[in-house]
């Protein structure tokens, strides 16, 4: 495959959440494998599934796949990096500096600012420094989804200038001395990234709108970065094996329809497309099939049982959600998994019935107006925008802490300020201050996916002492966030996943993460699901059969469980939540059954 014969030694898949990339990384890895190189597959998401697709417990260092002779892989995990960052940085005053010193540094590192470079300091690594992975011929790197990877790439570029620029020794990190120790590895990490002898960046999208969209603003944005090599895989693409399933000619309808809108930038590039396959890319053998699979060519493994458990309709949550009047709803899960669309369709559907509704995103790579569509009286949408946030944060402290200080002193605060750690502070604060809109009526938040989400709740506590550092005080919405997402009958919290063992698996441990926190779920969404659904076409009969297994993981997981059909993207979002609608398509399935 060309695809294949053209790898550099650094390879970077990234795109939009639920494309596929840890699939097809894997998929690529384990072929170069075949091919005779040896091959370190690297995941840098806070959220990974490494494990599961490749079915190997991994760890934070380099694992052999015993199945795939020369393949190994690794987990960076940003909760063990954070800590040996800490201690790292922390060791050499131990003993130099008072107690009370050493505490206020450990306080300044425990923000989730500091896991995300901590991350990134196990990156640089294996980018910048060549005898951490000179027994491999290819590393390939599974990026988390499109807007924290695009921050991981900015990393280097931003530290780098700060470091230059800053004369004060601290900054929301603490200690600069460790920092600029690494400075050499960062300023070499970057050079590998801009470097198309040695380094291809992977666009990943399936053949919708939506995500090719994202794809696109993925190359512009990356092509600003300086990385100038970059091909685009099509994963997922399907061609209806028979023409009297309305459904599968609708799915390739979608796809053909999306790929004929192929902006300009990514008609440009090289492209490799892949089939939408019957089975689920978890495993070695699977993985094995995806990079020479043609959707006609593909062995059907024996059918699981279906289900005969019936699931109610989305509509069905409406008269829980809506009980007390007001409040936060938020969905959760996997990047990719429909979390915008249930938002916008709760947010409008709960405008119908006469509530006040704020509906706005927490995701870097924000798609909550483009799947709205048309204005709809009675709903106001934002987003977060990290760049605005941190502009009024930093005024904010600049006119708070700042007043008072000499010329030196404010000169030290403003390039505290200018570190990238505060943008994570300021958008923290954008988001209590939405939760806190929930006393006057409905707020709906389609967050980010999963791993930043939890950094974002991880954040609460530990940044009750950042803004103390800096501003002085706490705002009373932040104070009364955690309280509010515990508060079940204030905040509920809707996991939405797909029928797939990717996507279940990894909220099942979102929601054991919440749990800890004393933060429980009200209730799972399974989104696009073909269960309900009368389909005949051999590949989709085979995936919709294979959706028994995880519908009764979910119910067994779950306190509420809501089913969504598989639907057109031109479906009206109201259609999501007809019962009539969901009821007649469910009978129609089960008297077509296999």
């Amino acid at each position: 495959m060309d695809f294949l014969d053209r790898a550099p030694r650094h390879l970077f898949f990234t795109g939009k959440g639920g494309v596929g990339k840890t699939s097809v990384a894997c998929a690529t890895a384990i072929a170069l494998a075949d091919r005779g190189s040896r091959v370190l597959v690297v995941s840098t998401d806070p959220a990974s599934n490494l494990d599961e697709v490749l079915e190997t417990e991994l760890v934070a260092t380099q694992t052999a796949i015993r199945t795939v002779p020369r393949l190994s892989a690794l987990n960076i995990d940003p909760e063990a990096a954070a800590l040996a960052y800490r201690e790292r940085t922390v060791a050499p005053y131990r003993g130099v500096l008072p107690d009370a010193a050493i505490r206020s540094i450990e306080e300044q590192l425990s923000g989730a600012c500091t896991v995300e470079i901590a991350a990134f300091d196990e990156f640089s690594k294996l980018l910048g420094a060549a005898a951490a992975t000179q027994d491999f011929d290819h590393v390939i790197f599974d990026t988390a989804p499109t807007g924290h990877t695009l921050r991981l790439l900015e990393l280097p570029a931003a530290w780098t200038g700060f470091l230059e620029s800053n004369v004060g020794g601290t900054s929301c990190l603490g200690p600069l001395a460790g920092l600029k120790e690494q400075q050499s590895l960062y300023d070499a990490s970057r050079c590998a990234l801009v470097d198309a002898a040695r380094t291809v960046l992977v666009l990943v999208s399936r053949p919708e709108r939506s995500a090719l969209r994202e794809a696109e603003r993925t190359r512009h944005e990356l092509s600003g970065l300086g990385v100038v090599r970059m091909e685009l895989v099509i994963n997922g693409l399907f061609v209806a094996l028979d023409a009297t399933d309305e459904v599968a000619v609708a799915m390739e309808r979608r796809g053909v329809v999306a790929l004929r809108e192929l902006p300009e930038g990514l008609r440009l590039l090289p492209r490799t497309q892949l089939p939408l396959l019957s089975f689920g890319l978890v495993g070695i053998r699977a993985l094995r099939t995806l990079l020479a699979a043609t959707q006609d060519t593909i062995e059907h493994a024996p059918l699981d049982a279906v289900i005969t458990a019936s699931t109610p309709p989305l509509s069905a949550l409406l008269p829980a959600l809506e009980a007390s009047g007001h409040g936060v709803i938020m969905t959760m899960g996997k990047g990719g998994v429909g979390k915008t669309s249930v938002a916008v369709s709760i947010a409008v559907e709960l405008v119908r019935r006469g509530h006040r509704v704020h509906l706005t995103t927490t995701d870097p790579a924000a798609h909550v107006v483009e799947a709205l569509g048309d204005a709809v009286s009675g709903l106001t949408v934002n987003r977060i925008d990290p760049l605005a946030e941190t502009r009024a944060y930093s005024d904010e402290v600049m006119k708070t802490a700042g007043t008072g200080l000499d010329a030196a002193g404010r000169a030290l605060l403003e390039e505290d300020l200018r570190s990238p750690c505060t943008e994570e502070i300021a958008v923290f604060r954008a988001f209590a201050r939405t939760v806190d809109e929930g006393e006057q009526g409905f707020v709906v938040i389609d967050t980010a996916p999963t791993g930043h989400t939890l950094l974002l709740l991880d954040a609460a506590e530990a940044y009750h002492r950042e803004v103390l550092r800096t501003a002085g005080h706490a705002p009373d919405a932040v104070r009364r966030l955690l309280p509010r997402l515990r508060d079940a009958a204030f905040t509920k919290i809707l996991i939405v996943t797909l029928p797939e063992a990717t996507p279940v698996h990894e909220a099942a441990q979102l929601q054991r993460d919440l749990v800890r926190a004393d933060i429980h779920p009200f209730a799972w969404i399974i989104n696009q699901s073909l269960m309900p659904l009368a389909v005949t076409d051999p590949v989709l009969v085979q995936r919709r059969a294979r959706e028994g297994r995880f519908h009764d993981e979910v119910r067994k997981l779950a306190q509420r469980v809501a089913l969504i059909p598989w639907t057109d993207t031109r479906t009206s979002r109201l259609e999501l939540l007809s019962t009539a609608d969901a009821g007649l398509a469910r009978a129609s399935a089960a008297q077509t059954s296999p």
